[in-house]
């Protein structure tokens, strides 16, 4: 399998990348698919084929389709590339959502007990939080990095003008910088090709290899 470099970092990784937004029963709504043996074989023939790339996130299947993924690796987690998200709510409860500090930190625990992993490839920002101040979760994502949590961090559906901001604040304070993006790209939907994309060549910033779910 042909691989590529993942942004400017000097991870290698397919140009494929198995999405996993349909393992489980996505709330029991019907959608998706509820056996995590099958699920599992899916993964296993995934990485059999070569492909070395996984992402899920924490609000797909409320949590269940991390749990899948991390069954699936077992034995073979340190040949993967995983990558998970957060932002969405897990629940309920009030401060269960967004990109504050104290949630941030609270999602990447409970990632790494659902996928049973002791580290996070990439993490992405899976939405915008306009009611965090941008500084506050840039922060938290760099001390996430710094205690071996979380190797490198990415956005996923950000606008240009947001991702730049971001760039800049983190150049200024010293922090790691987004290293990649994950954005919806299809023949229905191209306005990547006029907000995103003229920005990422003076960024220095590169797209997400193409994704599967």
């Amino acid at each position: 399998m042909e691989m590529r470099q993942l942004g400017r970092t000097g991870v290698s990784v397919s140009p494929l990348c198995l999405g996993a937004m349909m393992f489980g029963s996505v709330g029991g709504s019907g959608v998706g698919n509820a056996d995590h043996a099958e699920c599992i074989e899916i993964v296993h023939a995934a990485l059999d084929a070569g492909i070395n790339f996984v992402d899920t996130a924490d609000m797909y299947s409320a949590g269940e389709s991390e749990v899948i993924v991390g069954k699936a690796l077992a034995g073979r987690r340190d040949d993967v590339v995983l990558s998970t998200k957060a932002h969405f709510p897990m629940g309920d409860a009030p401060g269960r959502s967004g990109n504050s500090r104290r949630w941030l930190v609270r999602a990447v625990e409970d990632s790494l007990r659902r996928l049973g992993t002791d580290w996070i490839d990439v993490y992405f920002v899976h939405r915008p939080d306009d009611t965090t101040a941008i500084e506050e979760t840039l922060r938290a994502l760099d001390d996430l990095q710094r205690q071996g949590l979380v190797r490198y961090v990415g956005v996923s559906n950000w606008a240009a003008w947001r991702i730049a901001k971001a760039l800049g604040i983190s150049a200024a304070k010293g922090w790691d910088r987004f290293e990649t993006l994950q954005a919806y790209y299809s023949i229905a939907g191209r306005d990547l090709e006029r907000d995103v994309a003229p920005m990422t060549p003076i960024c220095a910033s590169h797209t997400m290899p193409s994704r599967s779910s």
